[in-house]
């Protein structure tokens, strides 16, 4: 069998890898515009402060790996047309200019995502820069200069991270987000608060619900960022205003949902029986609302990617979906987040309440302890558990990989409650924090009189009121 690869992202990688180990006979060929591979850019921030010093150890296989494996690597190689009529692909070699026809059996769409340029007058300035690829980080890295004030446009992940990067280094921050709160897909307002003052506490000016209008350049060679509120000098900007899937070549030819991402089904196959497609290219299976999403996240992708390599060969292995687990270090806290968040919930019209535990995540007898938040979200009707974030000076992010297989196995609020969990004074409380915050939820439910069967009250709860 012959299958061609479009992009060498997370997906286009695993899925060459998952072929080439349980089929090495295959014929498989891998197209990439690029002169690298499987580039991590989640790195970037953590090479822009020194964390990790060569960025060339952000790139998790090369060409030659690839290669070795028996694959046919062709960087430097842009696909011009897909024709799924024909299941054949017009090559550019971006070297010497000769454009060919390939042909294939299955087709991979590997393509990943762009970082969304927003209609912003003068985005094109020099002293305006993205971050996705490998060229971009290393520009950004190119342009640090010492007592720089830098503006960064977007508080998502990425915005959220070089915010504190440059802050971290002596950088004079200024952070615009043009939503009431920063991570406003990730958290709910109470978190991201606590995580916008924290920001500011290391002196980044936040500047929230401020839309950043234009560029221009400035006096003594500053560039001006343009807002309704005001002006404002800085030496540089970066733009992280998201990410669009890069899915041109097949449209009109599978299907896509409105953000130009492709549809996919629990084999990672799109409407074109032929045709697979993973990681930001695609929509995930988003297992909290059981509708497709996008979600341009690595997980994501190097999941979708080994299923598809798998799959190519038959309906052998569905996809479970995500529940869009994340996390991130914010200076010394740690923000984590499965599923969805009580606003995004209450957005979708959805049967929920939430419940906000606080509480020390081990014994106030030891040494030494901090404080844990987690705010859980629920299916009030079928007591399903939808969502958790997490913030804690203590890390606790792997507790977010435990919510998020309870999410996917459908438990409820009652299996979080007591569900089995080492008791260890090192480690945590006699009640894990995810029980307790699960027991919290089944407390609340019980007051307000919507007791399950099996749950019996504790004597310290109060009498539920009557139901009229």
């Amino acid at each position: 069998m012959k299958v061609i690869i479009v992009g060498s992202t997370h997906a286009g990688t695993a899925a060459a890898r998952e072929i080439l180990t349980r089929h090495p006979e295959t014929a498989v060929t891998i197209y990439e515009r690029n002169d690298n591979v499987s580039f991590v850019s989640s790195g970037i921030y953590l090479y822009l402060t020194g964390v990790i010093q060569h960025l060339e150890d952000m790139f998790y296989a090369s060409p030659a790996d690839l290669t070795a494996m028996g694959a046919a690597v062709k960087t430097q190689h842009n696909v011009l047309r897909i024709d799924t009529a024909h299941k054949s692909v017009q090559v550019a070699n971006m070297q010497t200019g000769a454009v060919f026809v390939d042909t294939y059996d299955k087709l991979i769409m590997a393509t990943g995502s762009s970082v969304i340029v927003p209609p912003i007058m003068g985005i094109d300035h020099e002293k305006v820069l993205l971050c996705k690829n490998y060229q971009q980080a290393e520009q950004l890295y190119q342009s640090l200069r010492p007592n720089q004030q830098v503006a960064i446009v977007g508080a998502g992940y990425m915005g959220t991270e070089l915010a504190e990067s440059y802050a971290s280094m002596g950088y004079r921050v200024k952070l615009f987000h043009s939503h009431s709160q920063i991570l406003n897909n990730y958290l709910g307002p109470e978190m991201a608060g606590a995580a916008a003052q924290l920001l500011r506490d290391h002196q980044v000016d936040v500047h929230l619900d401020e839309r950043v209008t234009g560029f221009t350049s400035g006096s003594d060679d500053q560039l001006v960022v343009e807002t309704a509120q005001g002006d404002y000098p800085v030496d540089l900007a970066i733009v992280c205003a998201g990410f669009m899937p890069n899915t041109e070549l097949l449209r009109g030819q599978v299907a896509m949902d409105r953000h130009g991402a492709i549809l996919i089904n629990k084999y990672v196959q799109t409407s074109n029986p032929d045709i697979y497609a993973a990681g930001d290219a695609c929509v995930v299976n988003y297992n909290p609302t059981g509708q497709p999403a996008y979600t341009p996240l690595a997980t994501n992708a190097l999941r979708q990617g080994a299923l598809a390599g798998i799959n190519v060969f038959g309906d052998l292995q569905p996809y479970m979906g995500t529940q869009a687990t994340s996390a991130m270090q914010l200076f010394d806290h740690t923000m984590a987040t499965t599923g969805l968040t009580y606003p995004a919930a209450k957005k979708r019209e959805l049967p929920v309440r939430h419940v906000v535990y606080q509480g020390d995540w081990r014994p106030a007898y030891m040494p030494s302890t901090a404080k844990v938040t987690i705010d859980l979200v629920y299916d009030y009707q079928s007591r399903q558990i939808l969502g958790a974030q997490f913030w804690s000076q203590h890390d606790i992010a792997q507790a977010a990989n435990t919510v998020s297989v309870m999410i996917q196995n459908q438990n409820t609020i009652d299996d979080l409650a007591y569900v089995d969990m080492f008791f260890q004074p090192n480690f945590n409380q006699p009640f894990n924090y995810l029980n307790l915050v699960g027991q919290l939820a089944v407390k609340q439910e019980y007051q307000r009189g919507n007791q399950t069967p099996h749950i019996t009250a504790p004597g310290n709860w109060p009498t539920p009121p009557e139901q009229g």
